[in-house]
């Protein structure tokens, strides 16, 4: 493909995306919808803007990379341990029993038993990519059904290697089977060890040098090297690259990096994956639709249906309430991705035929391409079981310690320090940033919730849950970094409050110009506490001295904007005892 040929239809994708995505979302539906009609629209059944869908498909695939390592990075590796069973115990259950369903009934209609054995245990496995983006978009990431789901699609992403490596074995009839799984499960296992031991002993050693650089730049391309590094090494050694990316991410979730790279990654998870999600749209292949409508029909809610019905008992036996297994098993009724890549490869190592791959891809892309609507009727229908008492409704998970109405810090140098102590000391929930690494360091050395990054940054500020924050502090000292980062903040999250650090006045007004909530001047502050010191000192009370100071900061300091204009007035020299008076004056009590 030519240089000119890429960029025609890097702005026909980025087209089709503005004009369907925001379609979708304006009657209802999910945008992954929107995404999925707009690949259709453009691609080689479509309108034919689009023709080298395969090579599309290839480059969109590491936005399911970028998508599995922020999960990665949003769970502690303690919380995956508790997780176990449900990975294990309900994933394994669901592969196994589906694989052993549509393997059969592939083998009835007439399939061999290898090609029987490869198609059934593809299409038990589902896409990651949509049920997670799904469960973002609702919010439902860690929900009861959500976490199920996770586990399951876990599973099914270490089942990956192991299917590849059964695979080619699938062509030869003299060998010990067994033995050659056994090998390749003992080496994934192997792999993931070094992997980790590696990632524990070098991660945190690169960000720091990094970051000492101070280049944002130089942070995020790390950041990428990390992910991109980990997931390549993986599929090296016949892991997927989603697993590789998560592991990264598990490696990096107790790092006082994470909020930071998570922010820098974000950005290229979103385009990436819409542009997965298009190129599973490109991918439906409408001529063979026309020739075999019946047929892919039946297969589609045939292979929906065996997966949903599977999935609906298993849920239950794990625990969860009626409606939250109907909205998990709707939500991981369909094919996935991971499909297209073992179809493919079954058919480079002729295991399985073209006719059968292409009816094979073409049913996986439909039943994702439905998923959202199926998942729509799940959510109705589990609202209508829990309206009518059948099963109780999920209650929603308690938020993570400390983070509902916590108290974000922007900037953590002897101000932030200060601040972050107070509330540490009345029991107050906080969370601070800071772009200088040493800061850092001295302070999570210390016990304090500080972590590596620029909390202006929308990512940054997201990744810190600033929807259940109960206010924002920056307290940097710079002032055009101050002003910057309260109007970024203002900007994204206009409800938020914001309390600033001013140097005085003029700056003060500044910054609540740009959005700030309260201000408090430095200079100013020090100069009404040192005139408190002297009132002391000349016999007045306590009470008396905080009365004074409070009517001098009533209405946003006003009467000493009033004095500091009255002074810098234009009208000519001002008398001595002009500025006296105006210097002196004082607020009606």
């Amino acid at each position: 493909m030519t240089a000119g040929g890429l960029v025609l239809d890097t702005l026909v994708i980025m087209g089709a995306a503005v004009v369907f995505v925001p379609l979708a979302t304006r009657l209802g539906m999910s945008s992954i919808l929107g995404y999925l009609a707009a690949g259709a629209a453009i691609g080689p059944w479509g309108l034919g803007f689009i023709t080298e869908v395969e090579e599309i498909r290839h480059f969109s695939e590491f936005g399911v990379v970028f998508l599995l390592f922020i999960i990665g990075i949003e769970m502690k590796p303690a919380r995956l341990w508790l997780m176990r069973r449900q990975v294990f115990g309900l994933g394994g259950a669901q592969v196994f029993i589906t694989g052993a369903v549509i393997g059969v009934a592939g083998w009835l209609m007439g399939l061999t038993p290898p090609v029987a054995l490869i198609t059934g245990l593809g299409l038990a496995l589902s896409s990651t990519a949509m049920g997670l983006q799904i469960l973002a978009e609702r919010g439902e990431v860690a929900s009861t059904y959500g976490r199920a789901a996770f586990a399951v699609l876990l599973l099914q992403d270490l089942m990956v290697p192991v299917l590849l490596t059964l695979t080619p074995l699938l062509a030869q009839t003299d060998t010990a089977l067994s033995a050659d799984v056994g090998k390749a499960v003992v080496k994934a296992a192997v792999v993931l060890a070094g992997a980790v031991l590696v990632g524990r002993y070098l991660l945190r050693p690169v960000f720091r040098a990094v970051a000492r650089a101070r280049s944002a730049e130089v942070f995020t391309a790390t950041a990428l090297l990390v992910v991109l590094g980990m997931a390549l090494a993986m599929e090296h050694v016949g892991l997927s690259m989603a697993l590789g990316a998560f592991v990264a991410g598990l490696l990096l979730a107790e790092s006082e990096f994470r909020h930071q790279v998570e922010a820098d990654i974000q950005p290229f998870r979103g385009l990436l994956l819409g542009l997965f999600f298009m190129a599973v749209g490109m991918s439906v292949d409408f001529g063979l639709l026309a020739e075999s409508l019946l047929l892919v029909i039946a297969l589609v809610f045939g292979l929906m249906a065996v997966k949903v019905l599977i999935l609906l008992p298993l849920l239950r036996i794990g625990g969860l309430a009626m409606p939250d297994a109907l909205k998990g098993a709707a939500l991981l009724g369909q094919g996935g991705e991971f499909a297209f890549v073992l179809f493919s490869f079954a058919l480079g190592e002729g295991v399985m035929g073209q006719d059968v791959v292409q009816l094979l891809i073409l049913v996986v892309s439909l039943s994702m391409a439905l998923t959202p609507l199926v998942m729509l009727l799940g959510a109705r229908a589990a609202g209508v079981l829990a309206a009518r008492g059948d099963a109780p409704a999920e209650t929603p998970p308690k938020p993570a310690p400390g983070r509902e109405g916590h108290v974000i810090v922007c900037g953590f140098g002897r101000v932030g320090q200060t601040v972050a102590r107070l509330l540490e000391d009345q029991g107050r929930a906080y969370i601070a940033f800071d772009r200088d690494l040493d800061r850092v360091m001295q302070g999570r050395s210390a016990g304090m919730n500080v972590y590596f990054g620029d909390a202006s940054r929308a990512e940054v500020l997201h990744a810190a849950h600033a929807t259940d924050a109960r206010l924002v502090v920056v307290t940097t000292d710079d002032a055009a970094a101050t002003a910057r980062a309260v109007a970024q903040i203002h900007h994204h999250y206009p409800s938020l409050p914001i309390h600033a650090r001013a140097r005085d006045l003029g700056q003060s007004q500044t910054l609540r110009r740009y959005g700030a909530t309260a201000t408090v001047p430095e200079t100013l502050e020090s100069s009404l506490q040192l005139a408190a010191s002297v009132l002391t000192a000349t016999g007045l009370t306590a009470e008396a001295v905080t009365d004074v100071l409070e009517a001098w900061r009533a209405d946003d300091y006003r009467a000493l904007r009033e004095a500091v204009d009255a002074v810098r007035a234009p009208e000519g020299p001002v008398a001595p005892e002009q500025k006296a008076g105006a210097g002196t004056r004082r607020p009606a009590p």
